[in-house]
């Protein structure tokens, strides 16, 4: 096994694992917008249509070992990390009280 197949490897193991916790993450934060805060609908509405889109692009090359699977898993790794700014902006504004002010 070359040292960029195990690097992928690895790679989707840790993407696997940021999706699951993203998905958690997604599943409280549903709760706490259900029970309160309006203004952090419409952030959510986006950050869920990432993490949806994330999961559904990650399945079919989850066990891909080609080489240009390497700059497909840095698409989903920047995606990953956009749905969770998303999430710590709807936490900021559901502790804050405000989406915009938390996405300064």
């Amino acid at each position: 096994m070359s040292g960029e197949e195990k690097e992928n490897g690895g790679d989707r193991a840790l993407l696997g694992q940021l999706i699951s916790s993203l998905k958690q993450q997604r599943d409280e934060l549903a709760l706490k917008i259900h029970l309160g805060k309006e203004d952090a609908k419409d952030e959510w509405e986006k950050v869920q249509q990432k993490l949806d889109k994330l999961a559904d692009d990650f399945e079919p090359v989850r066990d891909a070992v080609e080489e240009s699977a390497s700059g497909l898993f840095a698409s989903l790794k920047l995606v990953a990390g956009e749905v969770k700014d998303g999430f710590d902006r709807i936490k900021d504004a559901i502790i804050d009280g405000d989406v915009d002010d938390a996405k300064s």
